[in-house]
């Protein structure tokens, strides 16, 4: 098992949380959805020496999305950036990602790989499976790291509660069912990093969330 490290940063107006995920003796790092803030995340990546190899989306908010045209300047090269292939239209249409609406800057973004439910992927020395759990948006994709037994959610699951599903191609039943299908079957010592405020476990929420009570 490799030695995974998470550095959380909460960043932005919606304290949302970027993670910084890296390999302790290889310095590779990803990035997981990069809000806001973009030159800290750059400065950090300096301090820390890492080496940034790509971007993971969990969906196409803005307040997830924000930061990464400007951390690509300031890296100085092109880091890939990988999506859902079902967000491809959120994240290229300023309604949809809601940067018409809560920013002061339209933002679309067109990702250089999409994802596919089930594809694995493989960084930081180990395997890293995708998972399309759609629902808060068409195209939410969480990243499963069954060796390290951490899942990254998005904003799909949070500790006793889940994502709103009232914006642009959200839909509250499909979410609720998909979260119950493919993320309640984790083992219960998965550690959830979420979107927003703490972290969780699998099996704390398969206990104690009420939207998955009858679970």
């Amino acid at each position: 098992m490799e030695n995974i490290i998470v550095i959380t940063n909460q960043l932005g107006s919606f304290a949302t949380n970027c993670y910084t995920v890296y390999n302790s003796a290889t310095k590779e790092a990803v990035i997981i959805d990069p809000p806001s803030n973009a030159r800290f995340i750059s400065n950090m990546l300096v301090n820390q020496q890492l080496n940034c190899v790509a971007v993971l989306l969990t969906h196409g908010h803005i307040d997830h999305i924000g930061a990464v045209s400007e951390l690509m300047e300031l890296i100085g090269h092109k880091i890939p950036v990988y999506a859902a292939a079902a967000e491809a239209d959120v994240l290229s249409d300023p309604r949809k990602n809601l940067s018409a609406m809560l920013s002061d800057q339209v933002v679309t973004l067109k990702p250089d790989v999409l994802l596919e439910d089930g594809q694995v992927i493989e960084f930081l020395g180990t395997k890293i499976t995708c998972i399309l759990v759609p629902g808060h948006t068409k195209g939410g994709m969480c990243y499963y790291l069954e060796d390290n037994q951490m899942l990254f959610s998005g904003d799909t699951l949070f500790a006793r509660s889940i994502g709103r599903s009232d914006f642009p191609t959200g839909n509250g039943i499909e979410l609720v069912n998909k979260i119950k299908e493919k993320l309640m079957v984790l083992p219960n010592e998965t550690t959830v990093y979420p979107g927003h405020n703490e972290r969780t476990t699998i099996g704390r929420e398969r206990d104690s969330n009420p939207f998955l009570a009858d679970y």
